[in-house]
């Protein structure tokens, strides 16, 4: 099964965890699913050293958006500079959030978060409409 094409999709680069990321992440939203797993050939080993038949890239949708998420190697790390924000409606829905994303991983202030992965994260209360 497919999951939606749009035309911006957020890739998420990972050393050698992008599968573990991706059922991670989907298992922590309601509404995700893990699409397509593309492997490693044989072709361009010299390049991406590694080996045939391991996870290359995986496709997952978190409440209808998509991601991809890459095992590229070490050279890249998540920081700061980006996070994804997770609006929520009820203080139970900031808790259940806070919680599962930040399990493994460390919490900041204001409800900033690093995952287990690196990646970070804001918790926030839902803005009502004004």
């Amino acid at each position: 099964m497919a999951l939606a094409k749009q035309k911006i999709t957020s890739c998420l680069w990972f050393d050698t965890q992008a599968e573990d990321a991706a059922n991670f992440y989907v298992s922590v939203f309601k509404d995700s699913r893990i699409g397509k797993i593309s492997r490693y050939g044989n072709a361009g080993q010299e390049v991406h050293g590694k080996k045939p038949g391991t996870v290359m890239t995986v496709e997952f949708e978190l409440g209808g958006q998509p991601f991809v998420a890459l095992n590229g190697g070490p050279h890249f790390k998540f920081t700061e500079a980006v996070s994804f924000q997770v609006f929520c409606d009820t203080q139970a829905e900031i808790e259940y959030f806070w919680d599962a994303l930040g399990k493994g991983g460390e919490h900041s202030r204001g409800g900033w978060l690093k995952d287990k992965y690196g990646l970070s994260w804001q918790v926030v209360a839902a803005r009502s409409p004004q």
